[in-house]
């Protein structure tokens, strides 16, 4: 632990919160989505039909609602895990553009190219983004977290593209498991870290 982190300056907190906003917001948005009950996750699910008839909230809101709380508080368990995790690898900015992207690319990948989901819920595909993110730039600063981390996630996509999902999570959510949309969460997290630093070292330069 950094030494800064422990000495309770005031200025250190400031910095964590500033730094954090983003995966706060998440988990605000989640838990009060989930007190909404069945009815706000039918109102606020990923669901094709309903996107097609012009509900366009749903292409974020299905991010965010949940099957329920034993699909719920694993998901913001890890996104808690996740935070800790890349604290002064990623800033609010990077949350930011990593969330926004990892969502987009998980919408259009289902709408585009699995036309037979039709429905979807969860922030699960957006963690993926977000490890992926954190991972590619940890192994930018040649840190061996960078690589272990970017390895196992890689093996995970490939089990869940190649056997399935992995075993007894579909019983755990209580309901089925999209693993696609954790190979378009994985893609667009590792797109929006290549994206930002791409940009931080062009302004680096002028």
């Amino acid at each position: 632990m950094k030494p800064d982190a422990i000495s309770g300056h005031p200025g250190v907190a400031a910095r964590r919160l500033r730094d954090s906003w983003v995966l706060l917001g998440l988990l605000l948005a989640c838990l009060a989505l989930a007190a909404g009950g069945d009815e706000w996750r039918e109102l606020g699910r990923y669901d094709r039909d309903a996107l097609a008839a012009g509900e366009y909230w749903r292409l974020v809101s299905g991010h965010l609602v949940h099957l329920g709380w034993g699909h719920l508080w694993p998901n913001l368990a890890a996104l808690v895990v996740i935070g800790f995790l890349f604290e002064g690898t990623l800033r609010s900015v990077d949350w930011l553009l990593t969330a926004l992207v990892a969502g987009g690319a998980i919408d259009v990948g289902l709408f585009f190219l699995d036309p037979g989901v039709r429905w979807y819920v969860g922030l699960s595909g957006v963690l993926h983004g977000f490890v992926a993110a954190g991972a590619f730039e940890l192994a930018l600063r040649r840190q061996a977290l960078g690589v272990i981390l970017g390895v196992a996630l890689s093996a995970k996509i490939v089990f869940e593209q190649t056997v399935g999902p992995v075993p007894l999570t579909a019983g755990a959510v209580g309901g089925p498991v999209i693993v696609a949309a954790h190979l378009y969460g994985a893609t667009g997290g590792l797109l929006a870290a290549a994206a930002a630093r791409f940009v931080r070292r062009w302004r680096s330069r002028v």
